[in-house]
């Protein structure tokens, strides 16, 4: 449905800030397609972090994009923050110059390093903000944002224990629409991709930039794995890509790949996943019905992505091998779920019952609620 907001002095204007990874990137640029579906004469602008990777993935989604020199605290070595503080005070000077040039109606954060100062700012500046918080366990530049927030779009239950009761909204994450509409049936999404259509897939995963732990248990595993029949398609990252491809190659029936462009025919061919737990994973599982085996990075601020795993794991909806463990049980785990089609299929069942359909209309519909408000 397209949807136009009357306003006296021009088309709608909505900055959308945060970054860093493609936990925060893809739900961004989801949102901003919802907008420019709802409201064709939008206008859009993206504020993120110079260096980062939503300086080339934005772009590419066919949106402008600012960059701050902003950077993370280092919160265990506490002296090396000079230099970071003094990143955060050019941010907040630059961020002015943005909002005063933009001049958006509403400004929306998806939690990053850059979402901090620009949407502080924004706030000061009486521009109302809407925050996006993908995990379970909230991060913290949006609960230092939280109580001038006009809304807060969340995709767990109980987050009043972060956020002001009033300002939260249970919406889910955005994920990326092509993983939803692939037509594909799993045998078809097999040869797809070049794999034996009749046999099980394990899909390894481990975020956009790699991981490794789980190319590690996934590298000591395909022994137990390949015995089994199953084919293993391994997305290993492009800084693991040469020892990874020369591990694959000794054993039949494993692809591995930098970097699967074509994550929708992926999810569609894959009887099992083995990922770390960000929340677009997360989400992705729970739209997509996937049986799952989740590593959780220890490397991430607030440990958020074990709360993330646990979110699943506490309800059958997959299973969680902590990081420490996950080269000793890894291949036992993947090989009983592999000789266990029903347990597979509860692991998918239970997981298609946490989904939240359609996150993006429902952050686009409060969205265009608050600027219809102002």
């Amino acid at each position: 449905m397209t949807q136009n907001i009357a306003k006296s002095n021009g088309p709608l204007r909505v900055l959308i800030s945060g970054g860093g990874t493609g936990g925060h990137i893809f739900p961004a640029v989801s949102i901003a397609n919802a907008l420019k579906r709802r409201c064709p004469e939008a206008e859009i602008l993206f504020v993120g972090a110079e260096g980062r990777m939503e300086m080339e993935k934005v772009p590419a989604a066919g949106y402008d994009i600012v960059g701050l020199p902003v950077a993370g605290f280092d919160r265990k070595r506490l002296w090396r923050n000079a230099g970071v503080l003094i990143k955060l005070m050019r941010s907040m000077r630059k961020a002015r110059k943005v909002l005063k040039k933009f001049n958006p109606d509403i400004a929306v954060g998806v939690g990053g390093y850059a979402s901090g100062p620009m949407l502080k700012q924004a706030q000061k500046n009486n521009i109302p903000t809407l925050l996006q918080e993908q995990n379970s366990y909230a991060g913290v530049t949006n609960k230092l944002l939280a109580a001038k927030a006009r809304a807060i779009c969340v995709a767990y239950e109980g987050m009043e224990r972060f956020f002001p009761a009033e300002s939260i909204e249970l919406t889910g994450n955005p994920v990326r629409s092509n993983l939803l509409n692939c037509i594909l049936t799993p045998a078809q999404a097999k040869e797809a991709l070049g794999m034996n259509p009749s046999v099980p897939l394990v899909l390894v995963v481990g975020g956009s930039l790699g991981a490794r732990t789980v190319n590690e248990a996934i590298s000591r595993a395909l022994p137990d794995i390949t015995a089994t029949g199953a084919n293993v398609l391994w997305q290993c990252g492009k800084l693991y890509a040469e020892k990874c491809c020369e591990r694959g190659a000794q054993f039949e029936g494993v692809k591995v790949q930098p970097f699967i462009a074509d994550m929708d025919v992926a999810y569609r061919a894959a009887d099992l996943l083995v990922s770390r737990a960000g929340a677009a994973t997360i989400s992705e599982i729970q739209l997509l019905g996937k049986a799952a085996i989740l590593i959780p990075s220890p490397n991430v601020a607030e440990d958020h992505q074990r709360k993330n795993a646990e979110a699943l794991s506490s309800r059958g909806a997959a299973v969680m091998i902590p990081d420490a463990e996950a080269c000793q049980r890894l291949g036992a785990e993947v090989t009983a779920l592999l000789n266990d089609g029903p347990k597979r299929t509860d692991l998918s069942r239970a997981a298609s019952k946490m989904a939240l359909p359609d996150a993006d209309e429902k952050i686009v519909d409060r969205i265009l609620e608050i600027v219809s408000e102002k």
